[in-house]
């Protein structure tokens, strides 16, 4: 429980457009997920409007991060072999503490320096708490408690 491997596959069969989604964020929640620190805090991504933490399965899905970060920054293979600090923690609290705590629309990415393997985790409900989640006052409206109604 927890491995990072069983992740990936959850992530491998909705890739392939078969898996259940459920099953792929609760793979996340149980999954242990690498985090690189930048500059004193948890390295994240902005893209649309989101704020993406990176997560990764295993040094070697962060060590291909750390190879792709060399090449775009122009440092060379020697920053690619540097040492990466991280933390270490469950996709779980990743979800329910880091990503609130955060107060932007944020979600988790993961293993993104895998083209085949990555996993977009964005903030809507069913993934981070209802009180972060971008839709939630869209579901509300559709079940008719939404504002304004």
């Amino acid at each position: 429980m927890g491995d990072g491997a069983a992740l990936v596959d959850r992530i491998a069969e909705r890739r392939a457009g078969v898996g259940d989604p459920g099953a792929l964020v609760g793979e996340l929640r149980r999954a242990l997920v690498l985090v690189p620190y930048d500059r004193g805090g948890l390295w994240t991504a902005e893209f649309g409007g989101i704020r993406w933490v990176c997560g990764f399965t295993d040094e070697a899905a962060l060590a291909r991060f750390a190879e792709e970060r060399a090449g775009v920054e122009g440092a060379g293979v020697g920053a690619a072999s540097r040492s990466w600090e991280y933390a270490v923690f469950r996709g779980a609290r990743l979800l329910d503490e880091v990503i609130p705590a955060m107060g932007v629309p944020a979600g988790v990415a993961v293993n993104v320096a895998d083209p085949d393997g990555a996993m977009l985790f964005p903030p809507v409900v069913g993934i981070v708490p209802d009180g972060v989640a971008v839709d939630a006052d869209a579901d509300a409206d559709v079940l008719g408690g939404g504002r304004g109604l």
